[in-house]
C-alpha cells in the first residue's frame, strides 16, 4: 500500500519558515505616507480649531489693555480691508495654485510614464529630474525662477511683460510636477504583475496594456494623493509674497502699513489669513480621506 505524501506544516515539519504563501497586498499610490497632510488636517479635533479661533479673537482684547487702540478698532480696520485682501489677494492664491497644479499635473504624468519606460535613456533622465525637484526646497526654486526668467520678452517688435505671479506659477509647478510623477509611478507599480502577464498572454503590446488595462485601474488610486498635493500647494502659495507677488499675505502687510503699523492689527489680519486658508483646504482634506477609503484596494 502506497502511503500518501505528508503535507508540510500540517502532517510533518515544514521545510521552510514560509510554508504558506501570504496573500498579495497591493499598495496604491499615496497611502498612507503621501496623504500625511490631509490625514493630519482632517483628523485634527474640531475643539482645537475652535480654541485657535478663540485665541485669535481674544488677542486684540488682551493687547488693547496696554494701548489706546481697541479691539473694536482693530476689527473695524480688518473689515474695511476685507474686499481688498480677498478679491485682490486670496483670489490670486487660488489662481496661482490652480495653474501650478494644472501645469504640474500635465508634466508630472508625462514624467511618471517616462520613469517606467524600459529604455534607460528615457527612464534615467526622468528619475533624475523627479528626484531633483522633489527634494529641493520650494522657496529656493521660487527664487531661482525669479532670477532666471526675464521680466519681459520681445516678440515681433512687441514687448510683453511677464507678471510676477506667472513666475510664481512656473516655480511652484516644478515640485508639483516631481511629486505627481512619483504618484503616477507608484500607482502603476501598485497594480499586480499578473495584470501585465495576463495582457501579454493575450498578445497585447506594452502600449495597449498600459493605456487600456493598467492606467484605467490607476486613475482612481491617483485622485486622493493628487488632491492632497493640491491642498499642500495652496498652503504654500504665501511663499510667493517673498517674491513681491500681490497675494493675500502681501496685501495684508500693505493694509497693516496703511493703518500705521499698529501691532494690534497683526493677529486679526494674519489670523484671518489662517482662517480663510483653513476654510478652503479643510474640505479638500476631508474629501481626500473619503476618496481614499472609497477607492482603497480591496483584496
Amino acid at each position: 500500500m502506497i502511503k500518501p505524501n505528508k503535507i508540510p506544516g500540517i502532517q510533518s515539519r515544514p521545510s521552510t519558515d514560509l510554508p504558506v504563501l501570504k496573500p498579495f497586498t497591493a499598495k496604491a499610490a499615496g497611502e498612507p505616507e503621501d496623504l500625511l497632510f490631509s490625514r493630519w488636517l482632517a483628523s485634527t479635533p474640531i475643539w482645537a480649531w475652535l480654541l485657535l479661533i478663540v485665541i485669535i479673537f481674544a488677542w486684540p482684547g488682551v493687547s488693547s489693555a496696554a494701548s489706546s487702540y481697541t479691539m473694536t478698532q482693530a476689527f473695524q480696520a480688518l473689515w474695511r480691508w476685507l474686499p481688498f485682501i480677498i478679491t485682490g489677494g486670496f483670489l490670486f492664491n487660488v489662481i496661482i495654485s490652480f495653474f501650478a497644479m494644472l501645469i504640474g499635473t500635465a508634466f508630472g504624468v508625462v514624467l511618471g510614464l517616462m520613469q517606467i519606460s524600459p529604455l534607460r535613456i528615457i527612464r534615467w533622465p526622468a528619475q533624475f529630474l523627479t528626484q531633483i525637484f522633489r527634494n529641493s526646497p520650494w522657496l529656493v526654486l521660487l527664487f531661482i525662477v525669479l532670477l532666471a526668467l526675464p521680466f519681459e520678452v520681445e516678440i515681433a517688435g512687441e514687448i510683453i511683460r511677464i507678471p510676477d505671479w506667472v513666475k510664481a506659477v512656473f516655480g511652484l509647478c516644478l515640485p508639483i510636477m516631481a511629486n505627481i510623477s512619483e504618484v503616477v509611478r507608484g500607482a502603476i507599480n501598485s497594480v499586480p504583475s499578473g495584470q501585465w502577464e495576463a495582457a501579454e498572454s493575450l498578445a497585447y503590446t506594452r502600449q495597449q496594456t498600459l493605456w487600456q488595462i493598467i492606467l484605467p485601474q490607476c486613475f482612481k488610486r491617483m485622485i486622493p494623493p493628487w488632491m492632497n498635493w493640491y491642498a499642500i500647494l495652496t498652503m504654500a502659495t504665501p511663499l510667493c509674497s517673498l517674491l513681491g507677488v500681490e497675494e493675500l499675505i502681501t496685501l495684508s502687510r500693505q493694509a497693516i502699513e496703511a493703518e500705521n503699523n499698529r501691532p494690534e492689527l497683526l493677529v486679526p489680519f494674519y489670523g484671518f489669513a489662517l482662517l480663510i486658508f483653513f476654510a478652503y483646504c479643510y474640505p479638500i482634506a476631508r474629501a481626500t480621506i473619503a476618496l481614499e477609503r472609497r477607492f482603497a484596494v480591496k483584496l
